[in-house]
């Protein structure tokens, strides 16, 4: 049995008597004050979750461009210096290998962020483009996941702070990270180690999410706490993270996404240009022409019910339509809300359905993403 990792972050998790369970190998915290409230933490002031274990993908060379131009499901070509997108990495089939965020930091450096539990598939896989594609010697994969570690901090006082943790501009770009826009980064400079920072986050809050080398962390993160503390800061766990994204739609990898299921089925058709190669296009091509057989909706709990779980069946006239892929009790909406894959032609918005829930059946109604607005 493989060896459980830990991030440089654990004995500060420890010292905070954090709750931690294995996530993807990882020892990692899923909670420390309670889950209700560090999400509210993040919808109302400012959180901090350990994102250590997530990997770290560098692709260079001068052909890095091309390279991730024909592996991607988004244009890497569309990211001027200091830009970001949201991409998916496909096998031939279509389905999912993993889905990631591509920061362009230098014109012929991309760094890739990748799911923890994804690391080692998404390297090799790389790895085996590169000779497929032809592009050694010119391009350059290098798994940096053992060396760095990051930390996301969401919610609407973290511009009120951010700012102050330094002290010269950025390296790229912009004076100071609230200058960066959405899916923007630029380099700063702590303890005289360079600090990646994206203006992106998985929360729905604004933020950002820092990429630091293992030995700066924690300092980075004392001092994150230390000027945040007048404007509401808490650390949180994965059990907010997960509630935080479920409310605003975003995928999971093992729930909404896998091997087996394409973008289109997840309802990520705005991130894949079928204009481009790439691997598994044809596949992609091919459902959209000929329509799909099942796609990702929201759905909202209409009545009193217990937390809807992943797996759970989903009903409409007393016939089994889809399944339940993600689902929680929402602590803004205060009712059941999540995801499902859900047969088609039955995949409509609005269209009412029935969740099973151990012997019973709950009401709810398919729903567009995000299924919390900050206006609601």
């Amino acid at each position: 049995m493989p060896k459980i990792k830990r991030t440089p972050l654990f004995p500060l998790h420890e010292a905070l008597n954090a709750r931690c369970v294995d996530f993807g190998g990882w020892e990692m915290p899923i909670q420390y004050d309670g889950v209700i409230a560090e999400h509210q933490a993040v919808r109302n002031a400012a959180g901090v979750f350990d994102i250590s274990h997530m990997g770290e993908i560098m692709v260079v060379g001068a052909h890095a461009e091309d390279f991730l131009e024909l592996t991607l499901t988004n244009r890497a070509s569309d990211l001027t210096v200091g830009d970001a997108q949201y991409s998916l990495l496909c096998n031939s089939q279509g389905g999912v290998v993993d889905d990631l965020y591509v920061y362009r930091i230098a014109q012929e450096v991309f760094l890739l962020i990748v799911n923890a539990s994804r690391v080692d598939n998404d390297f090799c896989l790389l790895q085996k483009l590169v000779v497929d594609l032809e592009k050694d010697p010119a391009v350059n994969v290098v798994n940096e996941s053992d060396d760095l570690a990051a930390i996301a901090v969401q919610g609407p006082n973290v511009s009120l702070f951010i700012d102050n943790v330094f002290t010269l501009k950025g390296l790229i770009n912009v004076d100071k990270p609230t200058d960066l826009t959405k899916n923007q980064i630029d380099v700063f400079i702590y303890e005289d180690t360079n600090v990646y920072v994206a203006n992106t986050g998985y929360t729905g809050e604004a933020g950002f999410e820092l990429v630091a080398p293992n030995k700066v962390i924690t300092q980075l993160w004392d001092r994150i706490f230390d000027l945040g503390k007048n404007y509401g800061v808490k650390p949180a766990g994965l059990g907010a993270r997960d509630t935080l994204r479920l409310e605003m739609g975003y995928p999971l990898y093992g729930n909404e996404l896998n091997e087996n299921v394409t973008p289109l089925e997840a309802g990520l058709g705005y991130f894949i240009d079928l204009e481009k190669p790439f691997q598994g296009r044809q596949k992609l091509v091919s459902q959209q022409n000929n329509g799909l057989k099942r796609k990702n909706l929201g759905f909202v709990m209409t009545s009193k019910s217990p937390p809807p779980r992943k797996g759970y069946s989903v009903y409409i006239d007393g016939d089994q339509v889809g399944a339940v892929s993600s689902g929680t009790q929402s602590p803004s909406l205060g009712k059941g809300m999540g995801m499902a894959f859900i047969d088609m032609p039955y995949a409509l918005v609005g269209k009412e359905v029935e969740i099973q829930i151990r012997d019973r059946y709950y009401p709810a109604v398919l729903s567009k993403k995000p299924m919390y607005k900050k206006d609601d």
